[in-house]
């Protein structure tokens, strides 16, 4: 697993100079962070993990895993769609050519058909794991190829001065530029992806960016960089302190997009930890008892999917059991929405142990939790409003007894 440091290394090391490259499409409408994150993610189902396998474009769209899930993610018509074949072939070629532009992929022209292999697979997966992680690569990417290609001054001017001028003036000195070292050579499909370019910068440093061509009125927002930018990602962001957790769902309903968007999240969050607790512990329940002799094969929600779909796919939440322990102990009579309320207990208290073990590695690359979503998911769970002061563990369990002994 590698950590920020390594892939702002990564980047460091390569020379991304448009004026050398001369290509125009180092970026694209379609490279927002969602998108780059399930491209990513794709790719890597396509090839398991294989970095000698090679793939096309079409290789990755027309797979059971993107049709089952870029489908239900972001409301695309079938893969098999004719009306559909142009946007998906921007949906998944032009983050594929950022991402080997970037050198995260290698691209071999055979004829007239590109086919690629993966050249980083450790930065790809990184990527692929979290929109955030999406997000962070980008806007790493994006200052590097603009610093190489000399035009960092003109961005960095805007962020400064944040008006009007310094706005018209960025967007013709990188209009000028593309047109001048890329084959584009008109200024509406410049601006079009200059958006792409300049929001994700402005999110970083906290400033206005663009908007439908002009200077933004607002610093730009983590949803507003996304392609499908439906705000399900933070839908607890505005309930009031005094009302319940129940309450304000009944309320504010969470959408057929936002339900698709956790599955989603979910999936992809036990599929790594399953893949992590074989390599790192042997495959191992995370919780000891006389039913954790056999291999773990389960991915366990402490706090059910079904109830507490918004911190499903938080690894804090998931516990690697055996099957004997999953359906004979967490879920009563393999009844997967009845929780024992006693087992719960003790395995969030096991999966505590567990990421304080992790949190505390000296090994950066192996650390996979986080001590605030820890917190959050108490949050969500036992409709909280705690605040911990981090990595104090034992308020952590205090908290955990104290909200079980009412049970």
């Amino acid at each position: 697993m590698w950590s920020k440091e390594d892939v702002s290394k990564f980047i460091l090391k390569n020379n991304y100079d448009i004026r050398k490259s001369n290509n125009g499409r180092w970026i694209d409408q379609k490279c927002t962070p969602d998108v780059v994150t399930i491209v990513s993610d794709c790719i890597l189902e396509f090839t398991d993990g294989d970095v000698n396998k090679t793939f096309t474009i079409k290789d990755i769209w027309n797979s059971d895993y993107t049709e089952n899930n870029v489908y239900m993610l972001f409301n695309k018509p079938s893969v098999d769609s004719e009306m559909s074949r142009n946007e998906y072939d921007k949906f998944f070629s032009q983050p594929i050519k950022m991402l080997s532009n970037a050198g995260l992929l290698y691209e071999i022209k055979k004829g007239k058909q590109y086919n690629y292999r993966i050249n980083n697979f450790s930065i790809l997966e990184f990527i692929s794991l979290r929109e955030k992680n999406s997000l962070f690569f980008l806007q790493m990417y994006i200052e590097k190829v603009l610093r190489d290609s000399e035009i960092w001054i003109y961005f960095n001017d805007f962020f400064i001065n944040q008006d009007s001028d310094s706005y018209n003036t960025l967007k013709e000195k990188y209009e000028n530029f593309i047109i001048n070292n890329t084959k584009i050579n008109k200024k509406t499909e410049v601006r079009r992806i200059f958006t792409k370019v300049i929001n994700p910068l402005a999110n970083k440093f906290n400033k206005r960016g663009t908007k439908r061509g002009r200077l933004s009125n607002h610093i730009i927002t983590y949803a507003e960089l996304m392609y499908n930018q439906e705000n399900f990602r933070d839908i607890y962001s505005k309930k009031p302190k005094n009302i319940t957790r129940e309450q304000w769902l009944e309320e504010n309903p969470v959408s057929k997009d936002g339900k698709n968007y956790y599955k989603y999240q979910s999936i992809k969050a036990k599929r790594f930890l399953h893949k992590y607790n074989i390599e790192y512990r042997n495959g191992k329940s995370e919780y000891e008892d006389r039913y954790s002799e056999s291999m773990t094969v389960h991915m366990h929600h402490i706090f059910p999917e079904h109830k507490y779909p918004e911190i499903s796919m938080y690894y804090e939440n998931i516990i690697a059991l055996t099957p004997s322990q999953h359906y004979g102990c967490a879920h009563p009579k393999n009844n997967t929405h009845l929780i024992d309320i006693t087992y719960q207990e003790l395995l969030l208290k096991a999966k505590v142990n567990i990421i304080e073990e992790n949190i505390n590695l000296n090994d950066e690359k192996r650390i996979i939790y986080n001590f605030d979503k820890l917190v959050e998911v108490l949050n969500y769970g036992f409709d909280g409003e705690f605040e911990v002061e981090n990595k104090d563990f034992s308020q952590i369990f205090n908290i955990i007894t104290n909200f079980y002994l009412e049970k």
